[in-house]
């Protein structure tokens, strides 16, 4: 067993057997923007022992205001690379694997036959994640997914659900209704929020890497998104309770007309 000193304050709180329960597990994290590079650091600090990570994108300036790697001084540079001396600068133990590319539906296939305990899905493109989703699921791993954080400036409105019970995220809408045509059932945990969006924020983009348009992002809003999906891996690998949200009952058309929205 490697020197777990560095993890005594972790220890305090899940106890011995918590912390070699994590050592023993392995982590997929797909995606290493602003959500998914706080949320593998945090998992690569929680002591988990192996680790996946997978981008194929590199640093652009319009990154710096919420992505871990995005640095004056990294422009051009892998994220997946970035984040492999990061890590590996936390934990030089650890496990860790480099994927630098996009993800394609073949790579997707070929991934999910390593046995993963817990998939995280942080990619902010619809096909690669709706991919991944589904393979995912398929395999048998248990996955949590993040939804939108694009738009939206409260922490305190994200929520942990099954991604069929999801509600006021758009991604979300968009997301369970593919699925849903893929034979992807529940069992699939989503972090999303329930802050309306601000749609004023939109821009298209080039349509390069699957993504067709952005909406703006404030620093700490996709790092907490990480923050809480790091959290439900963690919990669920510890075997500690994740209180998940039932989707509201619909409401009435004519309140819905009122409000100027749609009962997604």
């Amino acid at each position: 067993m490697n020197d777990l000193s560095w993890l005594s304050r972790s220890e305090l709180l899940v106890g011995r057997e918590g912390i070699e329960k994590l050592q023993r597990s392995h982590v997929l994290v797909v995606g290493l923007g602003g959500v998914g590079s706080y949320a593998a650091e945090f998992i690569c600090r929680s002591g988990v022992g192996e680790m996946t990570i997978v981008d194929g994108d590199v640093v652009d300036p319009s990154n710096r205001n919420r992505q871990l790697p995005a640095l004056f001084t990294t422009h051009g540079v892998s994220k997946a690379e970035w984040m492999r001396e990061r890590l590996l600068s936390i934990n030089p133990d650890l496990k860790l694997n480099v994927i630098n590319e996009f993800l394609s539906p073949e790579r997707c296939k070929e991934l999910m036959l390593n046995p993963y305990d817990y998939v995280m899905d942080c990619i902010d493109s619809v096909t690669p994640k709706l991919t991944l989703i589904e393979e995912a699921f398929k395999s048998g791993r248990r996955v949590v997914s993040s939804m939108g954080a694009g738009g939206k400036t409260d922490p305190t409105k994200i929520r942990v659900a099954d991604l069929y019970d999801t509600h006021t995220c758009k991604l979300a809408f968009y997301i369970r209704k593919r699925v849903k045509r893929l034979g992807v059932s529940q069992g699939v945990r989503a972090v999303f929020s329930t802050e309306e969006m601000d749609k004023d924020s939109l821009i298209m983009t080039d349509g390069s890497n699957y993504k067709q348009s952005a909406y703006g992002t404030i620093s700490y809003l996709p790092a907490a998104f990480g923050g809480v999906a790091a959290s439900v891996v963690i919990r669920d690998l510890l075997g500690i309770p994740v209180e998940v949200q039932k989707r509201p009952k619909r409401m009435s058309r004519s309140v819905i007309r009122k409000k100027g929205g749609i009962n997604d």
